[in-house]
């Protein structure tokens, strides 16, 4: 039986916060007026110089602390004198803090991360940066004042010691056979995991909304996070649920009976840094998010699965990360959520999707 009433109160709060940052995303600048935009040099040499009489950087993300560690650690003996301070945290609470923080013309954030439901809201949010200054290549900037930085595309994982890789179903509709019926599929109620129904041109709103109608027939067991519905693989409480490749393959490399399910298509979910407007330590900022983009800092965030991948299908060189090739492998199309309007298409989609799925959580 599904277990969305009872566990999505947190989730409910969490979407709803998100939701509201939809309409507050316009008056960022508060009653005070506009605030002032960041005075930055011209030059990486000149940057860096004034990153290191800041002495510090403030960084939000939505990581672990400690798989950003090790990039922590290379940026402060890379740049020393300047300090991190990184503090994990839920992108809708990023977000909704840098929101309240701006209308108050008291920023404390250099470095914001930005993903999914929360891309929208925080374009008002970040400073004008011409990244290409720096050395950031125009393939890895959107909205021209974001970067990105890594990925972490949606995928199905199964339990390896409960169903063969031939039993794995590879299509969509492959999940709506009666044998993956009666709590066998973990889902996340949320329904970020339909993200490329509304990205893949054969496939749409309509196609997606008739389909979810169809799997929730299916009485899957809805999580309020992905991270749940994996963790329901691991234990083998389900034999196939959402995931996201860097869980499948953190949870593998650890020994669990877990590996990445060939059913595709899929979304890449790319995730963008920022730098706001207001940060006290705005040269600081745009030094560490130049880093983070680096080829150095990429083979680090690579050894935790959650480095950058192709935006699109591309797997001419599988081996720039265990994560593309292990995609790769799996033999999963993906599709990337090319302009804004895209993310804005999306906050309309998921409460429809998760309508039809039967987890409202709005």
């Amino acid at each position: 039986m599904s277990t969305a009433r009872n566990r999505s109160g947190p989730v409910r709060r969490m979407f709803a916060v998100a939701a509201a940052l939809l309409l507050l995303a316009g008056i960022t600048t508060g009653c005070g007026g506009q605030l002032a935009a960041a005075s930055l040099p011209a030059s990486m040499d000149e940057l860096v110089k004034q990153a290191t009489s800041e002495g510090e950087v403030t960084w939000m993300a939505a990581k672990p602390r400690a798989q950003m560690q090790p990039l922590i650690d290379l940026f402060e003996k890379t740049y020393p004198g300047i300090e991190v301070r990184y503090t994990e945290t839920k992108a809708p609470n990023i977000a909704s803090q840098l929101n309240v923080q701006q209308a108050a013309r008291r920023v404390s954030v250099d470095v914001a991360n930005a993903v999914g439901q929360t891309v929208v809201p925080s374009v008002p949010m970040a400073e004008s940066i011409d990244w290409s200054r720096y050395g950031i290549a125009a393939d890895y900037t959107f909205e021209k004042n974001f970067v990105y930085t890594w990925a972490s595309p949606k995928v199905w994982a199964y339990n390896t010691a409960k169903i063969s890789r031939d039993e794995v179903p590879k299509t969509w509709d492959d999940l709506l056979q009666p044998r993956w019926a009666g709590g066998l599929v973990a889902a996340d109620s949320p329904a970020q995991f339909m993200t490329v129904w509304d990205l893949a041109p054969s496939m749409g709103t309509a196609k997606a909304l008739d389909w979810g109608r169809k799997f929730a027939a299916q009485t899957p067991h809805y999580t309020p996070t992905v991270n749940e519905a994996e963790a329901l693989v691991e234990s083998g409480q389900v034999s196939i649920g959402t995931s996201l490749v860097n869980l499948v393959l953190q949870s593998k490399a650890k020994g669990a009976p877990v590996d990445i399910a060939p059913l595709s298509p899929t979304s890449a979910s790319e995730a963008y840094l920022f730098v706001p407007k207001g940060a006290p330590h705005p040269a600081a900022g745009v030094l560490l998010t130049t880093f983070l983009s680096s080829e150095k800092a990429q083979q680090l965030l690579a050894k935790t699965y959650n480095s950058r991948i192709p935006s699109s299908t591309d797997c001419s060189n599988p081996n720039q990360s265990a994560a593309l090739r292990a995609m790769c492998a799996a033999g999963l199309q993906w599709f990337p959520t090319p302009t804004l309007d895209y993310y804005k298409k999306l906050t309309v989609f998921f409460p429809e999707a998760q309508k039809a799925l039967g987890t409202k959580i709005g």
